[in-house]
């Protein structure tokens, strides 16, 4: 959510379940806009809540130059100190899909994470079990990039990318039409693309690679792993993340306004696969909010 947006848009929140007040708002508001001059970033971001069971982690980023590639993201568990999160390691990368204990709150805290027997562990399967030490900082870190490259969203047009590469917001976007925001493939991954150039070029007649660069949605398996809708007076269109639950976009329709926030516990859901196949059907109702 764009720092302009945090003040405006305080009604959106309730979309996850939870709601930002309008106190904790302002002084979220004042904590981004120092943290925002006090690193010279061209926009800054709040990017969502972790809830913790002593504290909850608030997360923010912002850029200088490049709006994909020069993200810097921050932390704080008050809204009034931030420090820096560190880029997440491969061996938080691997350890955090298996941590499955809740966010305590202390950055500083050593988790014990078990590892089974037969379990691949670094490219080899172990022959006994073993516990292994994962920083809870590093385990936010992996978990905001895993977050990050499956589930940030962005309206197609959002983003221009120049001649020389760099990557800026699309000044002359007006905002998606009624029309194109039901079809999932109007949405792209706030992520580096991992499809080839063309793939994402060749599924559209209307392509145009200056915003077509980043990967559709519509690729994303099982089908149905996107909860997409319209509110009454359809100008707004808002998506839900099954995979993570507290993720979800919004975008007022026919206006450049969009933003993304994430309330959740930081465990992403494994069932997905079963309940889109009707084999755990409470959680059809749970995630359609009823």
């Amino acid at each position: 959510m764009n720092l302009d947006e945090i003040l405006n848009t305080l009604h959106i929140s309730e979309q996850s379940g939870h709601v930002i007040s309008t106190e904790e708002g302002i002084i979220l508001h004042n904590a981004l806009l120092i943290l925002q001059n006090e690193n010279h970033f061209r926009k800054i971001f709040f990017w969502g809540r972790i809830f913790g069971t002593d504290n909850d982690y608030y997360l923010a980023y912002g850029y200088r130059s490049d709006a994909l590639h020069d993200r810097i993201f921050y932390y704080s568990t008050n809204c009034l100190n931030w420090g820096l999160l560190p880029s997440p390691t491969e061996y938080a990368k691997k350890l955090t899909p298996l941590c499955t204990v809740k966010f305590q709150g202390d950055p500083a805290l050593v988790l014990d994470v078990l590892l089974e027997k037969d379990e691949i562990s670094f490219g080899a399967p172990l022959q006994e079990p073993q516990v292994k030490k994962l920083k809870e900082e590093d385990r936010l870190s992996a978990t905001i990039f895993f977050i990050n490259q499956e589930v940030l969203t962005l309206p197609r047009g959002a983003l221009f990318k120049r001649a020389d590469g760099v990557i800026v917001e699309n000044l002359s976007f007006e905002g998606l039409t009624t029309l194109e925001s039901r079809e999932i493939k109007s949405f792209l991954h706030f992520r580096v693309p991992t499809q080839k150039w063309n793939t994402n070029l060749l599924t559209r007649d209307d392509y145009n690679y200056a915003i077509d660069f980043l990967d559709p949605l519509d690729t994303d398996i099982p089908e149905g792993c996107w909860l997409q809708n319209l509110t009454s007076s359809e100008d707004i269109v808002v998506l839900k993340s099954l995979y993570w639950p507290g993720m979800f976009f919004y975008h007022f329709l026919g206006t450049p306004r969009y933003g993304f926030l994430y309330f959740g516990n930081g465990i992403k859901c494994l069932d997905v696969p079963f309940f889109l196949n009707g084999l755990y059907p409470i959680y059809e109702d749970f995630f359609a909010g009823k």
